[in-house]
């Protein structure tokens, strides 16, 4: 999430203010210090950097496609 929000299981997500998918789990970790989560998106909407609006609430709050992990520990 690039916004100040934790996207949960079962929200919305949308391109343009359609919806075009769903979020399958979310949560906020506490090492990165960020919302993290993740989506069903069509192959269209999910290449990395891409933008996306997940509506919490009512309330539309922006995320980003990122590659999987999510974090890689440094070696050594």
């Amino acid at each position: 999430m690039t916004d100040r929000a934790i996207a949960r299981h079962g929200y919305p997500a949308l391109v343009g203010g359609r919806q075009v998918g769903m979020v399958t789990s979310g949560a906020q970790t506490p090492f990165l210090e960020k919302a993290i989560g993740m989506a069903y998106l069509p192959v269209e909407h999910g290449a990395p950097g891409t933008e996306f609006d997940v509506d919490i609430g009512g309330r539309l709050n922006r995320a980003r496609v990122v590659p999987l992990p999510f974090y890689k520990r440094p070696k050594g």
